[in-house]
């Protein structure tokens, strides 16, 4: 499984972007997407640029890392549930993964 990263655009220079994250900065690609602007908000994988994202999306996919991080370092407290803060394909129903696969 590919997990990408929400980062947010510092700045930009040809074919390249600086961009930050909750907990890093680094120099990423941008070849995939095209020209981004100081600002947009990417997800990064493997020093790329995948694709760009809302403000909205950002939070929602760094709301789920951070659930991820938790379950894995044993912080996470099952007496309170926590939920990934988009549907997961596991809960989806025929006709909604259909969809997500682009086979509607």
């Amino acid at each position: 499984m590919c997990i990408g990263i929400p980062m947010q655009v510092q700045s930009i220079s040809p074919g390249h972007a600086l961009v930050v994250g909750a907990d890093h900065a680094e120099r990423v690609n941008t070849d995939l997407v095209g020209d981004c602007q100081p600002g947009d908000w990417v997800l990064v994988f493997l020093g790329s640029v995948r694709e760009r994202i809302s403000p909205e999306r950002a939070a929602e996919v760094q709301a789920t890392l951070l659930l991820v991080q938790a379950s894995m370092s044993g912080q996470y407290d099952a007496a309170t549930p926590a939920h990934a803060a988009f549907d997961l394909p596991s809960a989806m129903g025929p006709e909604q993964l259909a969809a997500l696969l682009g086979s509607s």
